[in-house]
C-alpha cells in the first residue's frame, strides 16, 4: 500500500482549488455576454393630428331680452290689478283697470258734439248748394254764396274737430285698461286697488322681463379682439357657439351665439363689451345670474395635442418630452407649448403627427435607454 506525504497531499490539493477557481473565472464572463439588455416597461402614445378650437375664459352676466316698466298713461284711481307677481304675462294682457267712469263720460260728450257738429254741416252744405244756383241766376248777391261757403267749410272743419275729440276720449278710456307692452315674467306689483295714479309719474307699476332669449354680457381685452377680427379678415372662422357655466360648475346646455362687440374701448379696463344671446325656453335661468363662458377665438385645423404628465421643464424653462425611437430607445426632445386645452399641452413646435410619447415610467428610464412602450389611448 502506497503512502502519501502529508505535505505533497496538501499541495495536491492546493493545485486543484485553483485549477477550479480559474475554471469559474474564465466561464463567468461568457455567461454573463450570452445575457441580452432588459428594456422597461413604459407606456406611450402615438401622436395625431386633430382640429382644436381655441376659446378665451370670460366672466358675463346674464341679462333680460327685453325689460318694459308699466306705467299709466292717464290719471285716475286703480280698481282692479289682473295679474298674479311672478307669473308669465302675454303682450296686450290687462294688468291693472283704472275707474273709468269718467273717461265713458267724457267720451259721451265727444260723441254728442261729432252729432251736433254733423248735423250743422249738413245743413251749411244744403245752403251752400242752393246759393251756388241762385248766385247763376243773381238772384242773391256774390257776398251771400261766399258767406255760405265760409259757414260749410267752418262746419267741415267743426266735424274733423269733434271727430278728433271722439277718438281722443276713445284713446284715454282705453288707457284706464293698463296693459302689458311686451310678453315676460312680470314681476313684483308697486301699487294696489285704491291708488291714485297720474300720467306724469315717475314710479312705475310694475316690472316685465323677456327671459327667452337671455343676453348674456361680457368683457374681452382689446387686443385679443382686435386679433380675432384680424384673423376674421385672412381666413375663414370657423367657430362654434359661446359655452357657459355657472360660478358653481354647472354647464348650461345650450351655447350662446355672440351678437355684437361694442365700437370703443373701456379706458378704464382696456376691455371691449361683447354681447351674446343664449336661449331659455325653460325659463331657468334669470337676468343677472354670473357665468363664465368660453368664447372661441382660433380654429387649428391640424393640431399637437401633448398629455400634460408627457411633459416636463429644465432649468431654462425649457418643455421637454420623451419619445421612443424606430430602435426602441428613449430620445430626447424639446418642444414648444402655448397653452393647456383640457389635460393636454397645444405643442406648436418640436414633434409631430407619428411621434410615439412616453407618458409613464418616466422615471425608470434616461436618454438611450432601451424600453418596452404599451400604447395607450390619449385622453
Amino acid at each position: 500500500m502506497t503512502k502519501v506525504l502529508p505535505k505533497y497531499r496538501n499541495s495536491m490539493i492546493a493545485i486543484g482549488l485553483a485549477m477550479a477557481l480559474t475554471a469559474c473565472d474564465q466561464g463567468a464572463p461568457t455567461a454573463a455576454q450570452g445575457q441580452a439588455p432588459r428594456a422597461t416597461a413604459v407606456e406611450s402614445v402615438i401622436l395625431h393630428t386633430q382640429p382644436v378650437e381655441i376659446t378665451d375664459k370670460l366672466p358675463g352676466r346674464t341679462s333680460a331680452y327685453r325689460v318694459a316698466e308699466v306705467r299709466p298713461q292717464v290719471a285716475g284711481i286703480i280698481v282692479k290689478r289682473l295679474f298674479k307677481e311672478g307669473s308669465k304675462v302675454e303682450k296686450g294682457d290687462v294688468l291693472y283697470q283704472i275707474d273709468p267712469a269718467s273717461y265713458e263720460a267724457t267720451l259721451d260728450s265727444a260723441k254728442a258734439d261729432l252729432v251736433s257738429a254733423q248735423a250743422t254741416l249738413q245743413k251749411a252744405k244744403l245752403q251752400a248748394e242752393r246759393y251756388k244756383d241762385l248766385v247763376k241766376n243773381r238772384a242773391i248777391s256774390e257776398q251771400d254764396y261766399e258767406d255760405a261757403e265760409a259757414t260749410y267749410r267752418a262746419s267741415l272743419a267743426s266735424v274733423m274737430a269733434a271727430k278728433a275729440a271722439v277718438k281722443t276720449a276713445q284713446i284715454n278710456l282705453d288707457y284706464t285698461q293698463i296693459k302689458a307692452p311686451i310678453s315676460g315674467r312680470i314681476g313684483k306689483s308697486f301699487v294696489t286697488e285704491g291708488a291714485l295714479v297720474t300720467a306724469s309719474q315717475t314710479d312705475y307699476l310694475a316690472s316685465i322681463q323677456q327671459i327667452d332669449p337671455l343676453y348674456v354680457d361680457l368683457s374681452q381685452p382689446s387686443n385679443a379682439v382686435l386679433k380675432l377680427r384680424q384673423k376674421a379678415k385672412n381666413e375663414e372662422m370657423k367657430l362654434s357657439g359661446i359655452k357657459l357655466t355657472l360660478d358653481d360648475g354647472t354647464k348650461i346646455d345650450q351655447p350662446a351665439t355672440l351678437q355684437f362687440a361694442d365700437v370703443s374701448v373701456d379706458e378704464s379696463t382696456g376691455t371691449v363689451s361683447l354681447r351674446a344671446l343664449l336661449p331659455n325656453e325653460d325659463n331657468t335661468l334669470l337676468p343677472g345670474l354670473y357665468v363664465r363662458a368660453a368664447v372661441p377665438v382660433d380654429y387649428i385645423e391640424k393640431a399637437i395635442l401633448v398629455p400634460q404628465a408627457a411633459v416636463s421643464r429644465d432649468a431654462t424653462g425649457t418643455a421637454h418630452v420623451k419619445i421612443v425611437n424606430s430602435e426602441n430607445k428613449v430620445e430626447d426632445r424639446s418642444i414648444t407649448t402655448t397653452r393647456v386645452i383640457g389635460t393636454n399641452w397645444l405643442v406648436t413646435d418640436g414633434l409631430k403627427e407619428g411621434d410615439q410619447v412616453i407618458v409613464s415610467g418616466l422615471q425608470k428610464i434616461g436618454v438611450g435607454s432601451l424600453v418596452d412602450a404599451k400604447q395607450i389611448d390619449k385622453q
